[in-house]
């Protein structure tokens, strides 16, 4: 499918079925309704919170159907799915036995764009990918550019195409899942930020989930960009089919090659969109300008400025964007000083590739980790980051396989283990941090696992860190 070809469904008395209510599900199911599809929803909830959201849709017109979300109802043409649903569920196996075809939001949003729809600037990768959108999108926006960031960032694909409201160019944020239920988005350029092995139950194997990641660069139009120090990045951009004309562009926190962006001197660099690649660059911001200026917040800045470079954007919109942007809470965040010592929340790097990237950007460190480890190793992590710990205090279920990557590869490092969760661990867990740190060290939260052990998510660990953090700070004043 081209990518000015849009809503080429007619949805008129069409079956479809949609899988989930919640984030995604109803707004689908919403819009389908509108447009005279017979909407089926399954849900494998049947709580208090689902019967609510049932009855608002049945309101409607919406026929559902609560706790059974494995069943494809009869005369069903179409499943459109909710992105978390795993392929292996009995309802996909069932679509796929009757030829049902299954989309998942994002592919819905791309067919029902209008014939005017703004341009889709893509961003994936295992890290990063909410911060690299927001930058984008205030990179775009100080451009004097109408945009908003959406998708997997929490606002509504369906939303934004949908809306009253019109926009130039629109900051994609796409996780592996939403990438794997959209065949036919063709997006302006996309992004790959990263690897690393992560949500592997859902998607079988390193090879799927990276196969995932890399639809986000097919029939790109402008420009594939890629991490110059990820090689799996850049051989989902060789492997992509793209538009005659569309250019692999590399980012690299180095000094940056033809057709790369990177860093000179402490400066962002771009020698991609330049009239010759091959003798000039062109500045774009200071590392200065990045907030915060940690190495994989760089990265993230570069992928951000490649893409918008790629729309055209001028240089500096590319540096007054980046002044402008302010990350969101729980991502490499700075809480506090107390006597002497930096207080980091990054509650968000739920996995190992988010905790190294963070670690790598402190030292000394008396490091906060464990939680839930989604089947994640930590020897690799550990050994990276060994000389750089001035103490760990563990807590969480999966807590045990920190410990015992530490002691294999850094035994020298004091470890507190919290065997405790009740609502007082995370206080404790801060004060034990504060008693291992020295004047000049960083306690950072950087727990390496999911949240919900202990917590609703990684936010509310994250907050728990900080209420800690302050009220060390009180005592201490």
């Amino acid at each position: 499918m081209g990518s000015q070809e849009v809503n080429d469904v007619d949805w008129q008395g069409k079956h479809v079925t949609v899988a989930g209510l919640g984030v995604s599900g109803i707004p689908a199911a919403r819009a389908l309704h509108e447009r005279g599809a017979l909407v089926t929803v399954v849900n494998d909830g049947d709580d208090e919170r689902s019967r609510a959201q049932a009855a608002e849709l049945e309101a409607l017109g919406v026929t559902v159907r609560l706790g059974d979300g494995d069943t494809l109802p009869e005369s069903t043409e179409l499943v459109v799915t909710a992105p978390g649903w795993k392929p292996g569920k009995p309802l996909f196996r069932a679509a796929a036995e009757a030829g049902v075809p299954v989309w998942g939001d994002v592919e819905l949003a791309w067919r029902l764009r209008g014939p005017d729809a703004a341009p889709w600037l893509a961003v994936t990768g295992t890290n990063g990918k909410t911060t690299t959108v927001r930058m984008l999108a205030s990179i775009l926006e100080a451009a004097g550019l109408r945009t908003a960031a959406v998708g997997n960032i929490g606002v509504s694909l369906l939303d934004a195409v949908l809306g009253d409201e019109t926009y130039d160019v629109l900051a994609v944020e796409l996780s592996s899942y939403q990438l794997h239920w959209a065949p036919s988005l063709r997006a302006h350029s996309g992004a790959v930020l990263n690897l690393a092995p992560d949500h592997l139950d859902w998607h079988g194997s390193m090879a799927d989930y990276a196969a995932d990641k890399g639809r986000i660069y097919e029939g790109n139009s402008v420009a594939c960009v890629y991490n110059a120090q990820d090689a799996a990045t850049e051989d989902l951009v060789r492997e992509a089919d793209v538009e005659e004309g569309c250019r692999a562009i590399g980012f690299t926190l180095g000094t940056p090659g033809p057709s790369q962006l990177g860093v000179v001197d402490g400066i962002l660099v771009d020698r991609a969109f330049v009239a010759n690649r091959q003798k000039q660059a062109q500045e774009l911001a200071e590392v200065g300008d990045v907030n915060p200026p940690a190495p994989h917040n760089i990265a993230n800045a570069l992928a951000a400025a490649a893409l918008a470079r790629a729309f055209g954007v001028p240089p500096t919109a590319v540096r007054d964007g980046l002044r402008a942007f302010r990350p969101d809470a729980h991502r490499i965040e700075h809480v506090a000083d107390v006597s002497g010592v930096a207080y980091i929340d990054d509650s968000k790097a739920t996995n190992t590739h988010a905790a190294e990237a963070s670690l790598a950007a402190y030292e000394p460190i008396v490091w906060i980790a464990g939680g839930l480890a989604k089947g994640a190793t930590f020897d690799e992590l550990v050994r990276g980051a060994a000389k750089r710990l001035r103490g760990v205090v563990l807590m969480g279920a999966d807590r045990a396989l920190i410990r015992e990557a530490l002691a294999r590869h850094a035994p020298e490092v004091p470890v507190v283990d919290l065997d405790r969760t009740d609502t007082g661990a995370m206080s404790a867990a801060v004060r034990e941090a504060a008693r291992l740190a020295r004047h000049g060290d960083t306690v950072l939260l950087a727990p390496a696992c999911a949240s919900m052990d202990m917590f609703v998510n990684y936010n509310k660990r994250g907050e728990a860190f900080a209420d800690a953090v302050r009220q060390l700070a009180d005592e201490s004043a």
